[in-house]
């Protein structure tokens, strides 16, 4: 212990050591080691010989994995395989020139070794080997496979918005769930994300190729010159000795290289088949037994040709025409499988009678947000399963919940590709009810005043408000701070429409099943209070429109309770709704002044002048229940210009007031403001509680 620090123990060290991330970044610093400090012949000879294990691995596991996708880690293993021998190849350079001349281990002796194997005493079958290793590799191995990459990855995005529309279309036949729709859109990217990283990662293939000639042609030259001017040897032992070394050298890389490169190719042709690929050859080959009885004839008779080797060919012919025996024996034993077009016209002929599939196409969504192809990175699912734009919905749901009094119905989010890739909407009951464009991978600037933004970006204006923004750049968010502007993220944008969309059209969402479903959920109680009004007084229906009237002025429902007693005293004799309602509002003062109060604690109020009370009780016409307001267009487009004009004095002043009418001209003048005005909040004189604080801002 040193001071009041703890050294960890050896056990906690090793523990920690054993940890896959730990392992793996210790494997790459120690290439980057490699590649800078000079490596002994005995410790070289054990990495050549990890290098060429690892690359073995690499294609037995490209072999004997069911999918590509299962191997999906591919393009980082090459990278650090490319790596590794890269940096082998540095580090047999540096041996090979510094040390050549005391004899041919001078860089090890797995070098030296396959040096003598494939040279057999002379350097040119050495290099003519190691020049046809390279160019299959180079050309025809690495160059195929990333050909085959670069088209997969291309027809992979090209298909990829027609396979999301076919998910969402199995989703909405209720073919599959949630679950399965979640786990196929998974797939689907990981599928494009892997041939697009396949595309790219074949460069690497292709650049360790040209670095190995490279390196061997600097190898050649370089050790003949200081085999000879530094060393004193003769030309004739200065080109076997670094020839035989740089060969040796070469092969050791190459072949490696040339089995990953083998890996990729078998890995990157594989798409589309499903299984081993041991299975699905066979399974394929012996799919069609003429196809081999022909092959067996083709040999038979290349057998009897003059000057042809007669055992090879017969021998082939015999194995390739037994397997075409068996595989006829097994087709016509192998139990029939139903045609799965006959399997499809019986079951449709089946459920022909049931209208099921019509009555499904009935159903609509009440609330739905359709995303343009662009925006769908908004939904993709971290790390932890979740998206941020279905979290902040689902904060919104519970949001709306408490500030309205009812659960809305669950968003249904999907693709829709008509729409422009950055555009988006909100439908309510397949209804258009808004839209927008915003950009998923940039961030939205505002001006708090107003004011037009001058930082570069997509010039546009705010899609809930109408309000001037700009669409930037993630990498000037540090500049948009320091200018004060107001910083939005892609999904905030949506919810905050989302927002403004469902309290505008909150009515429209509180159904008859709602509405009894918040009578059911009261307590004991207040059941009873049910039980006296429902239906003697009013009905479930009439408890709807009564509580839709109230949600149109975005009044919180949530005091059920206090609402239905209201119902109680005034509820029944063929009163009308805005009767009702008018009557509630007036319950419910101490809700309605409280959610309009200022920062100072008082209720701001603008009044409506006596001329405009007095015109207003002129123009109403009929009596009782059938009042209703009979105005001059003209004066009602004073008044419209007199109620605009005294809300922006107040908003220069810093005030949001509510407008203040006698109570029976309060409907009638809403009517008239929410045209024009919807979030103006209208009260009768009759709903400002007598214990709340008033400002009067101006008058109208």
């Amino acid at each position: 212990m040193i001071g009041n620090f703890k050294l960890p123990s050896v056990a906690t060290v090793f523990a920690t050591l054993r940890t896959g991330d730990i392992l793996l970044a210790t494997a790459v610093m120690s290439i980057i080691v490699i590649l800078i400090l000079p490596m002994p012949p005995m410790l070289l000879d054990g990495l050549l010989a990890i290098s060429i294990v690892f690359s073995v691995m690499i294609m037995m596991t490209a072999l004997f994995i069911q999918k590509p996708l299962e191997f999906s880690s591919f393009p980082t293993v090459l990278l650090i395989a490319t790596m590794l021998r890269l940096g082998l190849n540095l580090a047999t350079t540096r041996l090979i020139l510094s040390e050549g001349h005391t004899g041919t281990d001078a860089a090890g002796h797995v070098i030296e070794a396959f040096g003598h194997f494939i040279m057999r005493g002379n350097f040119i079958i050495g290099v003519v080997v190691f020049a046809i290793l390279v160019v299959v590799n180079f050309i025809v191995i690495t160059k195929g496979s990333g050909r085959i990459a670069e088209v997969a990855a291309r027809f992979s995005l090209d298909a990829m918005p027609g396979k999301q529309m076919a998910i969402d279309a199995d989703l909405s036949a209720g073919l599959i769930d949630e679950k399965v729709a979640k786990v196929r859109r998974a797939e689907l990217e990981g599928e494009s994300a892997f041939f697009g990283n396949m595309d790219g990662a074949s460069k690497f293939v292709r650049g360790d190729a040209i670095a190995g000639l490279i390196i061997t042609f600097i190898n050649v030259i370089a050790g003949m010159i200081i085999g000879v001017a530094q060393e004193g040897l003769s030309f004739q032992e200065a080109g076997n000795v670094y020839t035989l070394l740089t060969i040796g050298d070469g092969l050791v890389s190459q072949i490696p290289a040339l089995i990953v490169s083998t890996a990729a190719g078998i890995l990157v042709s594989k798409s589309g088949v499903t299984g081993s690929a041991d299975k699905a050859l066979a399974k394929q080959f012996t799919g069609y037994p003429k196809a081999l009885g022909m092959s067996a004839a083709v040999m038979g008779l290349l057998a009897f040709l003059p000057g042809m080797p007669f055992i090879p060919f017969i021998a082939l012919a015999g194995g390739v025409g037994y397997m075409a025996y068996r595989s006829m024996i097994a087709k016509r034993t192998a139990p029939v499988e139903p045609d799965p077009e006959a399997i499809a016209k019986l079951a449709a002929d089946a459920a022909a009678p049931s209208e099921a599939p019509i009555s499904d196409s009935l159903k609509i969504d009440e609330l739905k947000l359709e995303l343009g192809y662009g925006l769908l990175s908004l939904v993709k699912e971290d790390e932890n399963g979740s998206d941020r734009l279905t979290e902040q919905i689902k904060a919104l749901r519970r949001q709306l919940a408490v500030e309205l009094g009812f659960v809305m119905p669950p968003v249904r989010i999907l693709d829709n590709m008509q729409l422009e890739p950055n555009d988006y909407k909100v439908r309510i009951k397949e209804v258009e009810a808004g839209a927008g464009q915003i950009w998923a991978n940039q961030l939205m600037v505002m001006d708090p005043m107003g004011g037009q933004i001058n930082l570069p970006g997509h010039h546009t204006t705010e899609p809930t408000f109408g309000l001037p923004a700009t669409w930037i750049e993630p990498a000037l968010r540090d500049e948009a701070e320091l200018q004060g502007l107001s910083i939005i993220d892609p999904s905030t944008v949506i919810s905050t429409h989302l927002t403004e969309v469902l309290k505008a059209n909150v009515a429209d969402l509180l159904s008859y099943s709602n509405v009894q479903s918040l009578l059911t959920g009261l307590s004991k109680e207040q059941q009873k209070l049910v039980e006296d009004i429902v239906p003697g007084q009013i009905t479930v229906s009439g408890i709807q429109r009564v509580l839709q009237a109230l949600l149109n002025e975005r009044i919180s429902i949530r005091d059920l309770p206090t609402i239905l007693e209201g119902l109680a005293e005034i509820a029944g004799g063929g009163r009308s709704t805005q009767t009702i309602v008018e009557h509630i509002r007036a319950r419910l003062s101490r809700q309605l002044c409280a959610a309009n109060l200022g920062p100072d604690g008082n209720l701001p109020l603008l009044t409506l002048s006596p001329q405009w009370e007095r015109d207003f009780a002129e123009a109403m016409v009929g009596d009782g229940e059938n009042r209703h307001l009979a105005m001059a267009p003209s004066r009602l487009q004073q008044f419209i210009a007199g109620i605009q004009q005294g809300f922006e004095r107040a908003a220069q002043q810093g005030e949001l007031p509510v407008l203040i009418t006698s109570p029976s001209i309060r409907p009638h003048v809403r009517a008239i403001i929410e045209r024009f005005r919807p979030q103006t909040v209208v009260m009768s004189q009759n709903e400002v509680h007598p214990r709340i604080r008033l400002k009067t801002i101006g008058s109208v």
